[in-house]
């Protein structure tokens, strides 16, 4: 299904202008691409949630845990 949608000349025209600088031909690929890359970083959000949530479990469970640098420079120096 398709929708009409009245904008200003100008807010079209600026809208042109960016889709061209980004290597689109329509605005309608820009407008596209605006929702994809906010459904990209919504996503985001939620797996550093995820992460910082999985981080307080292990800290809770085992504690501060302590500096790998100086086994992964051992390793490294092998």
């Amino acid at each position: 299904m398709s929708r009409t949608l009245t904008i200003s000349d100008e807010l079209y025209e600026r809208l042109e202008a960016e889709a061209r600088s980004r290597g689109l031909t329509t605005v309608e690929e820009l407008l596209e691409g605006l929702q994809t890359l906010e459904a990209d970083v919504a996503r985001r959000e939620e797996v550093v949630r995820e992460i910082d949530r999985l981080r307080e479990g292990l800290f809770t469970r085992y504690g501060q845990m302590p500096d790998s640098v100086a086994l992964v420079r051992e390793d490294r120096a092998r």
